[in-house]
């Protein structure tokens, strides 16, 4: 047995053990960095010492109304401070953060509610009237609102309900934190988008949050104090975990209410922002943005971007916009990015295109994760030859601890030892993952499979689209074929037969879509297309 054998004394101790929890990153940062700006938005920018004393407020603001560990504390808010505040102020307490989508429906909203039993939930004034309904709806107790007005965007208190600065104001700064003693307690509970049935509550642990702060630094080549903008929603993954991560590196986080151009472009040039994250439709936005709205800058912004694999196209116009863009992926489950397509050095001789396309790969796993590949239906890893499809399996320290209330779900999710992810790929020699589909967008058309991804890549390339989305259409010969939406740029008119001319000249004749519907596309609060809502369409075409 060896030295293994005599182990006596050598247990965990207060000393040498201290469960992980990303909390710890802003108590640290108020001690190293205190004088250091840590959140703006405006004309408001706190300091890390500042940051910390209104984080304190909130917890023990929480524990005076009622507030106790392991209860739920909702929000509805927009990438505004007090939404930072709240991802350190309500686990301070002990409590679990339910940040909820600001774009739900008032059932949807009133289900998480009662589902995740919600004791108190922090409310931006524009969606106060989302608030009051969901409660009205709801079959169990309403949880008490805080308002938390934005005057400087056009939203004054309503006055009905204690207001979020009062709140702090009357609340002890000397509140001590509540750590988790043990790091697999539960830190936050994400729903998630409920495209078919209601949606299911995804359970995030400390430890799988303080881990992937700790990965994402590597992945993104951060340094000490980075300008991170926050562009993705913080209902969405917790903002991909970067609020919890800001601190550790001593950064400053720029809050961002309303994703446009000019905002990001300003933001970029006025505040140094260096970090960046966001989903292709982000980066579309960018490299169509009228010159109005542009910015010159001298230094190179990192980009993460994920949600849907970005065209090529757009990848191609970006960079020499001054945006290194990194494609990452990930799901709500896995709290955000869990893989990340690392450059290589023998990549840099290959031309744009091929450049772009390489960029467009999902590619290897995170830091923190133990082992992310593709497997098929009998869990055998697919052959590594850029060909054979199969589904992303995902096993490491940030997957989730399971669905909320649903034992079965989480089951099934979990079966084989990894999360299944829904997402189908192939793997190329490398070992580089590349999603093909999602499973429930493949196009089966002739017994053949068409990639909706590839068809929308190559009609983002036509100089007229700014977005484009493939799905299938029912078919009496076929099956299916493919059905494409598509929304043109401003001041353009392109023709069906002009684009399916267009994707003919790279397409096989059968991938080729045989429809295509010009319209604005619906999309989700990420910017992600909401594909289930074109294939309703597209059925009835």
């Amino acid at each position: 047995m060896g030295w293994m054998a005599d182990e006596s004394g050598l247990g965990k101790t207060d000393a040498n053990y201290v469960p992980l929890t990303p909390l710890s990153h802003l108590r640290r940062a108020a001690l190293v960095f205190p004088d250091i700006l840590a959140v703006v938005y405006g004309a408001h920018r706190k300091t890390y010492a500042e940051y910390i004393d209104r984080c304190t407020r909130l917890a023990a603001a929480l524990v005076r109304m009622g507030v106790a560990p392991g209860d739920v504390v909702s929000t509805i808010l927009p990438n505004i401070p007090a939404h930072a505040e709240a991802h350190f102020g309500v686990p301070a307490c002990g409590a679990v953060l339910n940040a909820i989508n600001t774009r739900l429906d008032i059932g949807t909203v009133a289900y998480i509610f009662d589902h995740g039993g919600a004791k108190v939930v922090l409310v931006d004034t524009q969606f106060i009237p989302l608030a009051e309904a969901a409660s009205q709806e709801m079959g169990g107790t309403a949880p008490q609102i805080i308002e938390v007005p934005d005057a400087g965007a056009g939203f004054a208190a309503t006055g009905r309900y204690p207001v979020y600065e009062d709140v702090l104001a009357g609340a002890a700064p000397d509140f001590q934190w509540i750590l988790p003693r043990d790091e697999w307690e539960s830190l936050a509970l994400n729903y998630t988008s409920g495209t078919t049935g209601q949606p299911k509550g995804v359970v995030y642990h400390h430890r799988g949050a303080y881990l992937m702060t700790m990965g994402t630094p590597i992945s993104w080549r951060m340094v000490l104090h980075p300008v991170f903008i926050a562009i993705v929603p913080l209902f969405h993954c917790n903002g991909w975990n970067h609020t919890w991560m800001m601190p550790l590196l001593g950064g400053t986080l720029i809050c961002c209410r309303d994703i446009t151009a000019a905002n990001i472009f300003d933001a970029i040039t006025d505040e140094g922002v260096t970090h960046l994250g966001g989903a292709p439709i982000v980066l579309n936005m960018l490299v169509n943005a009228p010159e109005s709205e542009r910015r010159h800058f001298e230094h190179t912004v990192e980009v993460f971007t994920a949600g849907a694999p970005p065209a090529p196209a757009t990848l191609a116009q970006i960079e020499p916009m001054g945006f290194n863009v990194t494609q990452v992926y990930g799901l709500t489950e896995t709290y955000g990015h869990v893989t990340e397509c690392i450059w290589r050095s023998a990549w840099n001789g290959q031309d744009g295109g091929t450049k772009a396309a390489i960029k467009a790969r999902q590619g290897v796993a995170f830091p923190q994760m133990e082992d992310i590949t593709v497997m098929d239906s009998n869990m055998a890893r697919i052959n590594r030859d850029s060909t054979a499809q199969g589904e992303i399996m995902i096993r490491g320290n940030s997957v989730m601890k399971g669905y909320y209330k649903n034992p079965e779900a989480t089951k099934e999710a979990f079966a084989g030892g990894y999360f299944h992810s829904g997402d189908i790929a192939v793997q190329h020699p490398d070992s580089y993952i590349q999603i093909a589909d999602r499973a429930k967008d493949i196009i089966i058309s002739g017994g053949e499979n068409i990639s909706s991804v590839e068809v929308e890549g190559v009609l983002m390339a036509h100089p007229d689209v700014l977005l484009a989305a493939v799905v299938a259409k029912p078919d009496d010969t076929w099956g299916e074929v493919p059905c494409a939406f598509v929304e043109p740029k401003p001041n353009t008119t392109p023709t069906e037969a002009d684009l399916i001319t267009f994707s003919r000249k790279v397409l096989a004749g059968f991938k080729a879509p045989k429809k295509i519907v010009f319209q604005e596309l619906p999309k989700t609060a990420t910017g992600k297309i909401r594909k289930f809502k074109l294939r309703k369409v597209a059925a009835s075409l």
